[in-house]
């Protein structure tokens, strides 16, 4: 069937709730499409489809310049009302003058890595010489520990700041203040309604944040050390530090604070929207070396963009603390030295090979143990001698290939199980994981609402999974019972084009909280259907009743029903696709290709 009135061009608003989703049946994979922001009332007469996307994401017409072209100016709050910002603030403003030797103590991940890389960087242009210290992610796992803190200390350190961790290191900081060294302690995941002794605790999620501050809750911890970094600058300030010396260019670091929101998986809204937008400028311009080198040896060639930080640039230096050294990130993403730069990417990309491969393996296993779990709400599997480096990982495709939360826990000789959990939508496991802790079910654990790590014994680990599917079985079948796949907006196939995909993408950057833009399109005939990839892609080429061809492409969908209706389909079916535009460069050209989330058939 042809709809006349959907074209070339992208459909207003207006006329984008009378188009015929309802039409279109349930689709393979048992999901609903719907329109976003249909009804939008009066702010469904925008005539421009970069306005129609950012209202549709919650962004009232009043405020529509802004969030355009997102800014700190109009988004960035002051960085005093968080709870003991000032505390911090001036305590290493102290340090600053007085020539104080600090410590940064970061986490192995990229939120850690470039939180700690900022710190590093700005008191470097302060005139100080900070150290720093990122644990090792299978001898020390995560979070500050008392012995490490206390050999810092030792060392002559006088103030320890913790980045992206702390905020539940009770026996840590404790063991740290019978030392008599400072710590404070900059993070973003959540808090219990007690705090751990330390001196400054910067967390937009501590239970006793104002308001507004709590407001800030999606920021990663990279961008809670930019405030913090910001609230020092101008505790300099005011204390005439500058007066014969030039005040560092904090936006500078936005190219770290960029990398380290988006490779958290942070809310892209508000302010996370303003840093990711500026921090992408300041990246294309090459300032950061080992950014820079990193950027080559991933073969990116043009200016970054918000995709390429989560999927080539993140996974890189993730991949050292996940199976290499834990402090390779830091060490690359502060360096001003060409060749240990060349060297420390070039290491970290073999690492990301090597992480490949590991979570191939631990992949298939888990894989193969959720098949049997079709009666839980939650998945959780566990496997002696899986590599932690990659639960993480495996537990987020878990979540993506059963569409339930998804915890993978990794054992060791002693009986000790560390674990990583990937959420859904609408159910917050970090809570969960933190409700299981204060039960006594867990040695450790916290997280957020999308993410969460643990460590448990092994003799626990059936207890800890009836704990938390009992917990998060509501809220899990009313993620699931109101499970619908949003669409921005329908075009015919010749509509898919490098034009309109460049069109949309100036309602970015994309990420979560902050959808890119999801198109349906057709009618389409199957041309030809395959796999390719050791991932088990699924490759479409098709054509539609307008006469234009269109390649599409199912990530990871071979194996799934989606993708094994599209590979069986007969070629005589005409079907509808939804799924994201991007383009494609591949071999120099540029062309637009549609990354496939669902199908329908229609007819």
């Amino acid at each position: 069937m042809i709809y006349p009135h959907v074209t070339s061009r992208t459909a207003t608003t207006s006329e984008m709730a009378m188009l015929p989703l309802s039409r279109i049946p349930t689709s393979i994979t048992g999901q609903t499409w719907c329109w976003r922001g249909a009804a939008n009332g009066e702010d469904a007469h925008a005539d421009d489809l970069v306005a129609q996307l950012l209202m549709a994401r919650g962004c009232p017409r009043e405020d529509l310049a802004i969030h355009r072209a997102p800014t700190l100016r109009h988004f960035m709050p002051d960085p005093s009302l968080f709870q003991d910002m000032d505390v911090a603030a001036s305590r290493l403003a102290d340090a600053v003058e007085a020539n104080e030797t600090v410590t940064i103590y970061g986490d192995y991940d990229v939120d850690g890595a470039t939180s700690a890389a900022l710190l590093i960087r700005l008191l470097r242009a302060l005139g100080q010489e900070p150290g720093y210290y990122i644990p090792d992610r299978l001898m020390e796992g995560y979070g500050p520990s008392g012995a490490a803190l206390v050999k810092l200390a030792q060392g002559g350190s006088s103030l320890i700041v913790t980045v992206d961790c702390g905020a539940q290191a009770f026996e840590a900081l404790a063991m740290a203040r019978v030392e008599g060294v400072d710590v404070i302690v900059v993070d973003h995941h959540q808090c219990a309604t007690t705090l751990p002794p330390a001196l400054a605790l910067v967390n937009p999620n501590r239970l006793d944040e104002c308001a507004e501050g709590a407001a800030h809750g999606h920021l990663a911890a990279v961008g809670v050390a930019f405030l913090l970094g910001a609230a020092l600058v101008r505790e300099l300030r005011s204390r005439g530090y500058f007066a014969a010396r030039a005040e560092p260019p904090l936006l500078d670091l936005l190219d770290l604070v960029a990398l380290g929101t988006v490779a958290d998986v942070a809310q892209l809204r508000g302010l996370n929207r303003a840093f990711v937008a500026q921090g992408l400028k300041v990246m294309a311009g090459r300032r950061n070396l080992g950014l820079a080198t990193l950027a080559a040896v991933s073969r990116l060639t043009r200016a970054p963009l918000c995709h390429d930080l989560g999927f080539a640039l993140g996974p890189r230096i993730n991949a050292g603390g996940r199976v290499g050294k834990s402090d390779l990130g830091v060490r690359l993403l502060t360096t001003e030295d060409d060749e240990e730069a060349r060297a420390i990417a070039q290491e970290l990309d073999r690492l990301n090979e090597e992480r490949r491969a590991i979570e191939s393996i631990v992949q298939e296993e888990a894989a193969q143990m959720s098949e049997h779990q079709g009666n839980r709400s939650v998945l959780l599997v566990s496997g002696d001698g899986w590599h932690p480096g990659v639960i993480g990982i495996v537990a987020g495709r878990l979540k993506e290939k059963f569409g339930r939360p998804a915890i993978v826990i990794a054992t060791d000789e002693t009986g000790t199980g560390k674990g990583s959990g990937r959420s859904i939508s609408g159910v917050d496991l970090g809570a969960a994981v933190l409700a299981a802790k204060e039960s006594g079910l867990l040695a450790a654990g916290g997280g957020h609402a999308m993410a969460a790590g643990l460590t448990v014994n092994s003799d626990s680990i059936g207890y800890l999974h009836d704990f938390l599917d009992e917990r998060l079985a509501a809220d899990v079948a009313r993620a699931n019972a109101e499970r619908v796949l949003v669409v921005d907006t329908l075009l015919s196939p010749r509509g898919v084009n490098p034009r309109i995909v460049a069109e949309m993408d100036a309602a970015g950057p994309f990420g979560v909280g902050w959808p890119a833009p999801r198109i349906a399109t057709g009618p389409l005939r199957i041309v030809k259907a395959d796999t390719v990839g050791s991932g088990g892609h699924v490759r479409l080429i098709l054509t539609g009743q307008d006469g234009a061809s269109l390649k599409a492409v199912g990530f990871r969908q071979a194996e799934t029903p989606l993708g094994q209706a599209l590979l069986g389909a007969s070629r005589g079916r005409s079907l509808w696709l939804a799924g994201r535009a991007k383009i494609d460069e591949w071999g120099g050209g540029k062309s637009a290709e549609l990354h496939i989330d669902d199908a329908a058939w229609a007819d």
